[in-house]
């Protein structure tokens, strides 16, 4: 095994260099006072490549700078015709014979591309990544799109020892780099490159992979003690693959071709990670772990992350050219993660393979394509990679000999050798600003013999290809930027790009024409250029220390969410203690212990559809309170209703003056709506804690929600109402039944679907209720038929059974509400409480600086401050991170991405638990009725209302899946009530009227 580099030298002659420094120069001042602007009428500028638009232009000077020239009425006519003459828009005719063009300007002619192509070509790119990122599409589009799943980018905070093996052309390079943490400003790195005989370039898989691991651990032996390689230290290892794979984890990649003289047998359609952990093993290096596989171009874009600069774009524009960028997760459907954002690998070389570009290809272009390897293929790398760039030069410069342009009367036999114009010759020769005499010197070490005016027009068409390859890197900048910009919802986008490769470093102008023509085509956005620093090594271990970094913190965030994470098992015992509970609520001796009430509510029947005629209702619950008149028709159900307001002092007055009150505001509606002459059934929601003992009988337990009135605990409110219909002298009012509002929302969806035996609410508070046979029903009279049951099942657990389930957050948002130990169920479901589970969980996260960077603001300590309806927001599928930003900004947290991620995934455990404990619970009802009717298999429907269920964007589809995995054997469907406290009301009166007549 041949080794031929070994340990570099720092400047200061150590082994191993502290860091690669980037010699490129500040081109900035320079570059601007290279430009030249306004030139005489009698001097007209010598022309480089132009690029048209209408009456603008893109101009390349002979020193290649930049300038957006206007056509206007200021301008010198002279100098206007100078331009149209030597380069006339490709939107004219191309007259290649044409007696007034020359054969080099029509060859530079036709290297130039109107700027309203660039923006086409733009578009188009656009899309392909658009297809290359769905499932439907992927496998058509040229643009791949590859996730990589590296979700994360340095935060400065990475520190430790990490191997990275890198397969070059014909040359295995191992390094090893040492971060400590400190902005990633000055890693350690120590590197070798070991020669690979053609042999295994070409030969087994197996034995690929086994040299591979033979430098690992010869680099292994030569550079760490044995303390550092001690088997109890694991040395993480980031593995650079420079060729097309199918990704689908980090650490897990199948190749699906070789290129660059690679055809080992036997790894196509390979694990090639497991293929060099193997052979690895095999070393016995037990502590080396590949736990990463990349690309030189993500690499790019990790070296140039540091503390508070982010880096989310990297180009690589060397030999081949690639692009890749941090994209929203939920984009990328050929991977599974769908939260926060994925660094995808763009692959970008075969845009144009379907015929896209083809517009743009020149003779020269045609040609190099026909001598390649893969003839169609990688349209646009050909275009833009160093390796194609010397190959359009000499191409060009056969065709401009045989044309009598060049060479005139010499021998250009060597131009006829493949290969022999390299990109070096091209670079040196574009980047001479002083004359042509290097440019001379280049072309007779080549062995041609070239003229004064060969060597600048030499020195022009190189120019041009160079310069047409910088354009077109822009325009793929382009498409990246303003898709990201879109797809981030933001009017601006300023985001920092790291680039490398040879034409960058080579070619002095590239980052100029990259700035400018990128800025031209996508102008809302601003990309800030930064030099990589051996991305395929320094950058190789950054993604290897993000990817332990995260890790790291997966293991912490799992032990804070892990306890609300419920198995199928946790969820099928809470499903047999509800089963339970309910048994013990409907017990006539166990019902005054049962946490589940489980109360009867005298409703006896569902709605039919055969209910008609006009109803009254009453809502009560709060300061406010409705009266509404329902018409039930053949046509359907139609309302009219009002609002009216209960002053605070007869709120805790004396309950006569309270329903005198209700008394005259019913009074006040029935004149307003002519129906003072009629005699109304009316149904009466009161959601206050009561004790039914019949349809129309009640009694009020305890007052609630502010209310005090004298009187009433232990009156039947129905009769309150009704003396004070007497006193009042309201002889029309008929009240036949009081009820509450998940009663009334389950009577509003029966109306509509007759199996609709079942009402949930899942809103600020939580209660079911469901048809029970009253064989079942210990605590009232009677067999016969069924009774609504009013299940009450906020408190379930209040008798200790869910303890098991409990968490610290639950206990401590327990204990500081105004009745701790009570209702525990429906602190663990309800919208009241699920915010200020999700504040409590984040002050933890906080704590152990996995959010936040362990700085809680006195904002986040306030309870309840963290609303239940930000949950619903920020798990809105494909919301911008910066929104969720802009909720924690609201709350003066100073979120990075990640934290938006991390709050995200907190609010979605939440929320999860909540609908799959409220599933768990349905469950234990419709199993119940099942087995109740003796049915094989059970078709229902659920009446729900509740702003969490109607609102959050996930709760009713995790709700539904998690009930149909606990009750296989139950149909259940679900209906949006609408007003059930209203019209559900109107319908128990509609129904109790309806079977009193002996309606069935």
């Amino acid at each position: 095994m041949g080794s031929r580099s070994t340990r570099p030298k720092s400047p200061s002659g150590q082994f191993g260099g502290a860091d690669r420094r980037d010699q490129r120069r500040n081109l900035g001042a320079e570059e601007r006072g290279g430009r030249w602007w306004g030139p005489s009428p009698s001097n007209p500028p010598v022309l480089g490549p132009m690029t048209v638009v209408g009456q603008s232009c893109l101009l390349h000077n002979r020193r290649g700078s930049v300038t957006i020239l206007h056509r206007s009425d200021s301008m010198d006519s002279s100098w206007s015709m100078e331009i149209d003459n030597r380069f006339p828009s490709r939107h004219h005719s191309h007259h290649h014979g044409s007696s007034h063009t020359t054969p080099i300007q029509r060859a530079l002619r036709s290297l130039c591309i109107p700027l309203e192509r660039l923006h086409i070509m733009k578009g188009h790119m656009m899309q392909d990544m658009c297809k290359g990122l769905s499932r439907q599409t992927h496998a058509q589009a040229k643009v791949r799109m590859l996730p990589t799943y590296v979700c994360s980018t340095p935060n400065g905070t990475e520190k430790g020892n990490f191997l990275v093996v890198e397969l070059c052309q014909n040359q295995v390079r191992t390094l090893l780099v040492t971060l400590y943490g400190d902005g990633n400003m000055s890693p350690q790195m120590m590197y070798k490159i070991f020669d690979m005989p053609e042999s295994i370039m070409q030969g087994e898989g197996e034995a690929l992979f086994d040299f591979i691991a033979q430098c690992v651990s010869q680099f292994l032996a030569e550079t760490t003690t044995s303390d550092t390689s001690s088997s109890e230290e694991r040395l993480p290892l980031g593995f650079v693959f420079p060729f097309t794979c199918r990704q689908t984890q980090l650490d897990k990649a199948e190749l699906l071709s070789w290129s660059k003289g690679f055809s080992c047998s036997g790894v196509v359609g390979k694990d090639v990670v497991q293929m060099l952990q193997s052979a690895i093993n095999k070393q016995e290096l037990s502590h080396v772990e590949v736990v990463a596989l990349m690309n030189d171009t993500v690499g790019t874009m990790m070296t140039c992350c540091t503390e508070g600069r982010p880096c989310e774009i990297a180009m690589v524009a060397d030999k081949g050219s690639n692009c890749c960028f941090m994209a929203e997760a939920y984009l990328v459907e050929t991977a599974e993660e769908t939260s926060g954002r994925m660094c995808v690998n763009t692959e970008w070389g075969c845009f144009g393979d379907d015929g896209s570009l083809n517009d743009i290809f020149t003779p020269y272009d045609e040609s190099v394509d026909e001598e390649s390897s893969n003839p169609g293929e990688k349209r646009f790398e050909k275009l833009v990679g160093t390796l194609y760039l010397g190959e359009i030069v000499r191409h060009a410069l056969i065709a401009l000999t045989a044309e009598k342009a060049l060479f005139t009367g010499t021998d250009i036999a060597v131009l006829k050798e493949k290969g022999v114009f390299t990109i070096q010759h091209v670079l040196d020769i574009i980047n001479n600003e002083d004359g042509t005499t290097d440019v001379k010197r280049v072309l007779e070490v080549l062995g041609l013999q070239p003229s004064e005016r060969d060597c600048g027009r030499v020195q022009q068409i190189c120019r041009a290809v160079v310069g047409r390859a910088a354009t077109l890197h822009a325009v793929g900048l382009a498409a990246i930027l303003s898709y990201m910009c879109q797809t981030r919802d933001m009017e601006t986008l300023m985001v920092n790009v790291g680039v490398d490769g040879e034409l960058y470093k080579g070619y002095s102008r590239f980052e100029e024409i990259l700035q400018s023509v990128s800025r031209l085509l996508s102008p809302e956005c601003l990309a800030t250029l930064l030099p990589s620093r051996d991305g395929s090594g320094r950058g190789a271990a950054m993604v290897t220390a993000v990817a332990l970094r995260l890790a790291a913190q997966r293991r912490a965030v799992n032990e804070v969410l892990g306890p609300l994470r419920l198995t199928h098992a946790d969820l099928e015992k809470v499903q047999a203690l509800m089963r339970q509970e309910m048994e013990r609520g409907l017990g006539k001796h166990t019902n005054a212990t049962a946490s589940v009430r489980m109360l009867p509510t005298y409703v006896s029947h569902t709605p039919n559809g055969t209910e008609r005629g006009d109803f009254l209702a009453l809502d009560l619950g709060g300061t406010n309170f409705r009266v509404l008149v329902v018409h039930v028709t053949e046509e359907g159900i139609s309302m009219a209703s009002e609002i009216y307001v209960i002053p605070a002092a007869i709120m805790r007055g004396t309950g006569e003056g309270l329903f005198d009150h209700i008394i005259d505001c019913i009074v006040d509606f029935q004149t307003k709506q002519n129906l003072m002459t009629q005699a109304l059934p009316l149904g009466f929601t009161f959601s206050f804690p009561c004790q039914q003992v019949g349809l129309d009988k009640a009694l009020l337990l305890t007052w609630t929600k502010g209310f005090t009135a004298s009187g009433c605990v232990g009156q039947d409110v129905v009769q309150l109402l009704r003396d004070a219909a007497q006193r009042k002298q309201h002889s029309g009012l008929q009240v036949v039944a009081l009820l509450n509002d998940t009663v009334g929302t389950m009577m509003s969806c029966g109306y509509d679907d007759p199996k609709c035996e079942i009402g949930l609410i899942v809103g600020t508070g939580t209660n079911a209720c469901y048809m029970e046979e009253m064989r079942n029903v210990g605590t009232v009279e009677g067999d016969q038929g069924r009774m609504c049951i009013n299940m009450e099942w906020g408190a379930f657990g209040d008798n200790g059974c869910l303890d098991h389930i409990f968490t610290h957050f639950d206990r401590v948002v327990d204990e500081t509400t105004i009745n701790p130990g009570k209702q525990r169920f429906e602190k663990l479901i309800s919208g009241m409480y699920l915010g200020e589970i999700v504040r409590q969980i984040l002050l933890v996260m906080t704590e152990k600086q996995l959010l936040f960077q362990g700085r809680p603001t006195s904002k986040l300590q306030t309870r309840n401050i963290f609303q239940t309806k930000f949950l619903s927001t920020i798990e809105l599928n494909g919301l911008a991170l910066r929104q969720i930003r802009t909720i924690l900004n609201e709350l003066e947290l100073d979120a990075s991405f990640e934290d938006s991620v991390l709050l995200r995934e907190v609010c979605q455990a939440v929320s999860l638990r909540a609908a799959q404990l409220c599933a768990a619970g349905l469950a234990a009802v419709v199993e119940k009725m099942r087995e109740n009717r003796g049915l094989d298999r059970l078709s229902v429907s659920v009446g729900v209302d509740g702003t969490l269920y109607k609102l959050h964007p996930c709760f009713s589809h995790n709700l539904q899946k998690t009930l149909k995995d606990l009750a296989p054997n139950c149909d259940v469907s679900f209906h949006l009530s609408e007003d059930g406290s209203g019209k559900g009301a109107a319908l128990v009166a509609a129904v109790a009227c309806r079977t009193a007549s002996g309606g069935q």
